[in-house]
């Protein structure tokens, strides 16, 4: 559960360059929905018009939403010109980041070869493989794997049960949530005369950024003779399969249940929505949208642009398509309407016997 500091409103307004109207000394310690806020929350409106009736202690707010009359003595607003983004800066300086536990558990088995930097956390039952080296500050939780040789950045939050293999190398302020298994072997076969499936080697291992953000239950496997590579910034829902020698450039979205396949990249500043899925050797260019459900084949070109649809295409190509389609029901009873006038014309003019 998130534990939070206690932040005058004041404060908050000059955090986020924001103007402050109302209570001046309102006391903000939680963050809510507007709809749920009580008195200390913080909250945020982004839509058009006043609004709704809350009783949030604060709420960041456009310049045109604000209330014309409200009680001062009760609730203050911040005006800001994006209120969803001043939230979320908010809430880094309401969130506290005091951990749950301190030091190593003394049911943690940690290598004597294994490198652990000052003020790192490890929690019962992790294993820290030979050669292993953990950066400062980092938080590692129960039952968490990390195997030989594996490198991990600073300030690294790795959630239980996560399974870190292949000599990975992980960059700092990294967050892997419950599950994820990065340095599995690719899914790499090639078939012989007799049909038999042998294993192609899979030897590389993954390289992860800075500030990036792993969603539960995904799988990074590592090359198979190269490196798969995720960029700084980049957030990965969860349940998202990326295959071997995958590179994904810096401040990549991609969301929950997307499959990736082996040798695929993905520029920077792309955004992948749920349960797409890529065929191999896929290059998808910096700035590409990616709609949900789509399916990208085999060697695709993807340029900058919104896609959609299997096989993808642009998204107003997709739009007219879907129209056509939509039209199908109509044109079959318009076409069965005209085949009954035709009938009937053709039948007056058959000569009687």
């Amino acid at each position: 559960m998130c534990k939070f500091k206690v932040v005058k409103a004041i404060e908050l307004a000059e955090f986020v360059g924001g103007r402050l109207v109302g209570n001046l000394e309102s006391e903000i310690k939680t963050i809510s929905d507007i709809t749920f806020a009580g008195p200390e929350s913080l909250s945020f409106f982004e839509k058009d018009g006043p609004p709704p009736d809350n009783t949030a202690g604060c709420v960041l707010i456009r310049e045109k939403s604000l209330p014309k009359a409200f009680d001062t003595s009760n609730c203050a607003f911040i005006v800001v010109e994006n209120p969803k983004l001043s939230f979320v800066k908010a809430a880094s300086l309401l969130i506290s980041n005091e951990r749950n536990f301190y030091g190593i558990d003394r049911l943690a088995d940690i290598s004597a070869e294994a490198e652990i930097s000052e003020n790192v956390a490890v929690g019962p039952f992790a294993s820290i493989a030979s050669g292993a080296k953990i950066g400062r500050g980092c938080t590692i939780h129960a039952g968490v794997r990390i195997g030989n040789d594996v490198r991990l950045g600073e300030y690294c939050i790795v959630h239980p049960n996560v399974v870190i293999l292949a000599a990975a190398t992980i960059g700092n302020r990294v967050i892997l949530h419950s599950g994820v298994v990065i340095g599995a072997d690719g899914f790499g076969f090639v078939k012989d005369a007799d049909g038999n499936y042998l294993k192609f080697p899979q030897i590389g291992s993954v390289e992860i950024g800075d500030d990036v953000e792993i969603g539960a239950n995904t799988c990074i496997d590592r090359g198979a003779l190269g490196n798969t590579v995720i960029g700084s910034g980049t957030k990965i829902d969860n349940l998202v399969q990326i295959g071997h020698n995958v590179r994904i450039g810096s401040r990549c979205v991609i969301a929950a249940e997307t499959g990736i396949s082996g040798s695929v990249i993905i520029e920077d500043d792309c955004v992948i929505g749920g349960q797409v899925g890529f065929g191999d050797h896929v290059y998808v260019q910096s700035g590409a949208v990616i709609g949900s459900q789509a399916g990208v084949l085999p060697g695709k070109i993807v340029r900058p642009g919104v896609w959609w649809g299997t096989p993808i295409r642009p998204l107003d190509e997709y739009k007219r398509l879907n129209a056509h389609l939509n039209g199908i029901g109509r044109l079959k009873e318009e076409v069965n309407r005209i085949k009954s006038i035709l009938k009937e014309i053709i039948g007056h003019d058959k000569p009687s016997s």
